[in-house]
């Protein structure tokens, strides 16, 4: 059940006056996806104009290897693949690092057939203002996102990085579309080789990122959620001394759940503050937790407005709390609660 604004707890405070010294970098997650169908050029477009430091695209690969931006391989939730019938038959189900899918995957499609579909809203019970938006954008691939960073770098004045993840790096690299190579690719062509260069790359997975280590100087990320990664490797020993430190050897910071810094519980309530932060840095890792947004079903209950699941609460004020744990960067649906954030002190 929502916590109402009268009833909630009082929300935690600043233990500073002002914004943090260092502001950290705002990650566009998926683009501003929540005021755009993520994924869009139109949302990542939307995410540099309210302020973004960097727009994250999840990459996937197309039957003739070509790298495009999609939540998922599977597409029928995020484009209009469904109504095409031409493509009906595509339809299959496969297993992808343990787990059964059923729909149209972008593995069976070639980009010029990915180019006739268009991109509809994720999850447009809680988002419905971005479903107005279905059918209006083609599925980018990564070589436009990458224009469209450098040419916003030189419109705004300010550096626009791009944040790839490789998703499910081991499944594509088995069905002989590895990620990684077309990925590094495109970044030489770009002329961004080195870690100075706005670019990092992400992954749920350990070895690809091992692998990375050797062919980049590009800054990498380790996420980490709960559980167990796809390759095998158990996320709880990460967030210790020990798997931090290995962390460290191949990569240049974490990306954990949220929920690993400020535990929160099943109605929403949040816990004390983890050491995680605290650790990461002492192991000579940066922190950039996902994923911040702005409805009140995602928010921590301190911070939502109402019992409604698609208003939005008070998400700046949340993001606040942890940048006063020291985070270094943020993942964030809405770009524009990141600046208000670092902006204005707490009340």
């Amino acid at each position: 059940m929502m916590t109402t604004a009268s009833s909630a707890a009082p929300l935690p405070k600043s233990a500073r006056a002002g914004p943090p010294p260092a502001p950290p970098l705002i990650i566009a997650h998926r683009g501003a996806s929540a005021d755009r169908p993520e994924h869009t050029i139109a949302a990542y477009t939307k995410a540099i104009e309210d302020g973004a430091d960097f727009i994250e695209p999840d990459l996937v690969a197309t039957k003739d290897h070509q790298l495009v931006a999609r939540h998922e391989n599977e597409i029928s939730a995020t484009t209009n693949v469904k109504d095409h019938p031409e493509f009906a038959s595509r339809k299959r189900t496969q297993i992808i690092d343990g787990e059964t899918f059923t729909g149209w995957f972008t593995e069976d499609f070639t980009l010029a057939e990915l180019n006739t579909l268009r991109a509809r809203e994720r999850i447009p019970l809680l988002r419905p203002d971005n479903a107005k938006y279905d059918d209006q954008f083609k599925v980018p691939t990564l070589a436009e996102i990458i224009a469209l960073a450098k040419a916003e770098t030189i419109r705004t004045g300010r550096p626009i990085g791009i944040y790839p993840e490789t998703k499910h790096p081991s499944h594509f690299a088995k069905i002989g579309l590895p990620l990684e190579p077309k990925l590094l690719e495109a970044l030489a062509a770009a002329g961004w080789t080195k870690a100075t260069d706005p670019v990092f790359i992400q992954s749920f997975e350990v070895e690809n990122l091992k692998t990375l280590r050797t062919q980049t100087g590009i800054r990498l990320v380790q996420l980490i959620d709960t559980g167990t990664s796809a390759d095998g490797h158990d996320y709880t020993q990460m967030l210790t001394p020990q798997g931090l430190a290995t962390i460290k050897t191949y990569a240049n910071a974490i990306g954990p759940s949220r929920d690993l810094i400020y535990p929160r519980s099943a109605l929403g309530k949040l816990g004390p503050l983890s050491s995680l932060v605290e650790d990461a840095h002492s192991a000579g890792l940066d922190v950039h937790p996902w994923t911040f947004r702005p409805e009140n079903y995602f928010l921590a209950a301190p911070y939502r407005s109402s019992l409604n699941p698609r208003a939005r609460g008070n998400a700046a004020e949340e993001i606040r709390l942890y940048l006063e744990a020291g985070i270094d960067a943020l993942f964030t649906d809405n770009p524009a609660d990141a600046i208000t954030a670092l902006a204005a002190p707490s009340e």
